[in-house]
């Protein structure tokens, strides 16, 4: 099976760690480049897009590695709860945002507008207070 297009790679990154890692198209291209540099993968052209696979050299390097947990499982399998939460969240909230933008009244937006300045400096007053131990 071939990785998606390079385009949804980045989604498809995400979604697999459950957003704690979304990779930046700065930060996935240059790695997919030297992989295509050591002759491990190659890009093809399909549906208009770039896509990248494994060559027979790729899926010999990766025959070779000893068997385990896929890189995303174990990110998982190490990321704290609440950090997850607290990563989930302000994407909940995006949303929410984009239906008052979208479909809200002036004054329903400068409620919201008012709501998020106030909760950027709630936040930011959490730093402030002295840790719980």
């Amino acid at each position: 099976m071939s990785p998606p297009p390079a385009g949804s790679t980045l989604q498809e990154l995400a979604k697999r760690t459950q957003e704690l890692w979304r990779p930046s198209p700065g930060s996935l291209y240059p790695a997919l480049q030297l992989l295509e540099d050591q002759g491990l993968v190659r890009s093809v052209e399909a549906e208009g897009r770039r896509r990248f696979e494994l060559t027979d050299n790729g899926r010999a390097e990766q025959a070779a590695r000893p068997a385990g947990p896929l890189p995303w499982e174990s990110m998982l399998g190490a990321a704290d709860p609440g950090d997850m939460a607290l990563n989930a969240t302000p994407r909940q909230v995006q949303v929410a945002i984009g239906q008052v933008a979208e479909a809200g009244t002036p004054e329903q937006k400068t409620k919201a507008e008012a709501l998020l300045t106030e909760l950027r400096r709630q936040v930011y007053l959490l730093l402030a207070e002295p840790p719980v131990v």
